[in-house]
């Protein structure tokens, strides 16, 4: 992977435990030469993440929306910034940019870029792996949820097996590596689980 495309928040909520993810993510990346595509943002676990990794010498490529641009949230100080016209846009290019996506804690907007592109890879879309740094079990609760769609025949085991998690970037970074996906393409055979 020369790139990997990070989905995180415009927050940030203090905790010692995700600063220290986010260096250690940062460090992994610039120590592979891998570029950071992000969401373009100078706040929250974003705007961190950026700055780890511009900090070590690594190159930060940002895509953000023309609106949030003129609300001043852009980071003007990364290497690239792509300025698009809405948010359809931003994932397609974010996605286009990068060679894998890892998702950090974060909110609504977070959660539905992860999904997006995670749908994309289970209908042959695309075939990047995808993976979840499950900072201090912030998504323990989200990956119980997948396991009980499984459980409940709405959601395939082979397809559950594309979501690669772990609380360490240097394993997630690792299995991404060597990830290959296979989603099932007989979903459009059976749409049946039972």
């Amino acid at each position: 992977m020369k790139s990997i495309c990070v989905f995180c928040g415009a927050n940030f909520n203090g905790d010692p435990v995700l600063s220290a993810a986010i260096d250690q993510l940062a460090e992994v990346m610039v120590s592979r030469n891998m570029n950071l595509v992000f969401g373009g943002g100078r706040v929250g676990v974003m705007g961190l993440l950026a700055n780890a990794i511009l900090d070590r010498g690594g190159k930060a490529i940002g895509v953000i929306p023309e609106f949030l641009m003129n609300k001043e949230v852009g980071h003007t100080g990364i290497t690239e910034l792509h300025v698009v016209e809405n948010m359809h846009q931003r994932k397609q290019m974010m996605n286009d940019l990068c060679d894998g996506i890892i998702m950090l804690p974060g909110g609504f907007g977070t959660l539905e870029e992860f999904f997006e592109v995670l749908t994309w890879l289970q209908l042959g879309l695309h075939r990047k792996p995808i993976g979840i740094l499950n900072v201090n079990g912030f998504y323990d609760f989200l990956l119980k949820q997948m396991d009980v769609m499984v459980e409940q025949k709405f959601l395939k085991p082979i397809n559950r097996e594309l979501v690669i998690t772990s609380t360490d970037a240097i394993e997630l970074v690792n299995l991404m590596d060597t990830f290959k996906a296979e989603p099932d393409e007989v979903w459009f055979k059976d749409r049946n689980l039972i």
